[in-house]
């Protein structure tokens, strides 16, 4: 007996120190503080950080990797994605849903999700046109280890008034935009809308306020934020412009998608009642590739250009931002993370400092995403979500262009 249970903890020594490393991070960024600390250790056990400092040992028997020449930080994120969805040139919502089925949707999205985590981003929330729920899948895939990606929330079907997003089709037609969006159109449909979407995997619910010339009230949105914080879900919402932002910033929504054309008053009550912009704000070159994307985006100059005033405005005023870019262009050669990349250079043409970039690529989501704690940060107790790049970004960040190490819960995928 004695020699079983000697054995047994030899065992689990093995394994203990197996699943123990430790990273030599020769300048640790902190995207919090926009701060550098030189010459840290950072160990990691079972998947999540145990400890960080200058003066620590590297445990016996763990693996060291050694980034005594990188600047090291948490993963990356972007807090509006649709993975599944994408096409080169004029990109109309409808031909895609209609001529591409739900298993090629699925490798689509896990395609770009291998792509953007060896691209350094640990976790997006996907914002629906996922088809029939197949980003959900997805998810549950990554979670049980099948596949490499990132950490994912996900929306289902998109709530939206009558038509979803799609508008002067033929009545012959049908409702055939029901394979991505439910139609919700009473405080209850959308109540009940809230729910289908939970009981069918969703973890972040996605409503579209004003795609169509009726838009959803204050009254209809809390209907949704009351049952989805119920349920512990966060609440995003399409919008463009002040009427329908002000029900949906009264209403007590998490974060709100675009906004191109909001006022500064309307920026004013987000920064003060908390809510979050995730601007996605397109790079024009994008934008004129994809055209009006079946008539949602206004034409590409005047959509880029009140993007990037409205970028400018809300970064005056002090509103709180994630990163979120709404890519689905394919261009042959590039990957869907080089493209969310290209997003950089229209924020630091806004004059965003780069400290505050890195923010809001990391801590701010990590926040909306309801991960504060959790991710999003290199501290003790954190999952360890830790990308590493040659040259410093708080100088350059289109160094984040460049990483060359990503670890995803305490396992290196890229180094």
């Amino acid at each position: 007996m004695i020699v079983r249970i000697l054995i047994l903890m030899l065992l689990a020594s093995a394994s203990l120190q197996a699943q123990t490393l430790a990273i030599r991070a020769g300048d640790l960024v902190d995207p919090a503080t926009g701060s550098v600390r030189q010459n840290q250790i950072i160990v990691i056990q079972d998947g999540r950080i145990f400890s960080v400092g200058t003066d620590l040992q590297e445990p016996q028997g763990a693996r060291v990797i050694d980034l005594s020449k990188s600047w090291v930080m948490p993963g990356l994120m972007d807090a509006h994605t649709h993975l599944t969805l994408g096409a080169p040139g004029e990109l109309i919502l409808e031909a895609d849903y209609l001529k591409t089925s739900s298993a090629l949707r699925t490798l689509k999205g896990l395609r770009n999700a291998e792509d953007l985590l060896l691209a350094g981003f640990t976790a997006v929330r996907d914002l629906g046109n996922e088809a029939n729920y197949v980003m959900t899948d997805l998810r549950r895939a990554l979670e049980r280890g099948w596949f490499s990606g990132p950490s994912i929330l996900s929306s289902g079907r998109i709530i939206a008034p009558y038509g979803g997003q799609s508008g002067d089709l033929s009545s012959e037609m049908g409702p055939f935009w029901h394979y991505e969006y439910i139609d919700a159109d009473t405080a209850d449909e959308v109540r009940k809308a809230v729910r289908q979407n939970i009981f069918y995997g969703a973890n972040v619910i996605k409503l579209v306020a004003d795609n169509s010339a009726y838009t959803y009230s204050r009254e209809e949105m809390q209907a949704a934020v009351a049952e989805a914080h119920r349920a512990g879900l966060k609440v995003a919402v399409h919008l463009y412009s002040d009427a329908p932002a002000r029900a949906a910033i009264m209403a007590g929504v998490d974060s709100i998608e675009h906004g191109f054309q909001l006022s500064d008053e309307l920026l004013q009550l987000m920064k003060e009642r908390g809510t979050v912009l995730v601007g996605t704000d397109i790079p024009l070159e994008h934008l004129r590739r994809t055209g009006t994307v079946g008539g949602i985006f206004p034409p590409p100059e005047e959509t880029a250009a009140a993007s990037l005033d409205r970028l400018k405005r809300a970064h005056r005023i002090g509103v709180k931002m994630a990163f979120g870019t709404d890519t689905v262009l394919e261009m042959p050669g590039r990957t869907r993370a080089d493209l969310m990349l290209d997003y950089l250079a229209v924020w630091e043409q806004a004059g965003i400092p780069r400290a505050k970039i890195l923010r809001c690529m990391t801590t701010e989501p990590a926040d909306l995403f309801g991960w504060t704690g959790e991710r999003g940060a290199i501290e003790a107790g954190q999952a360890a979500d830790i990308i590493a790049t040659p040259s410093n970004p708080l100088e350059d960040i289109q160094s984040l262009r460049r990483v060359h190490f990503v670890m995803k819960d305490g396992k290196v995928v890229k180094q």
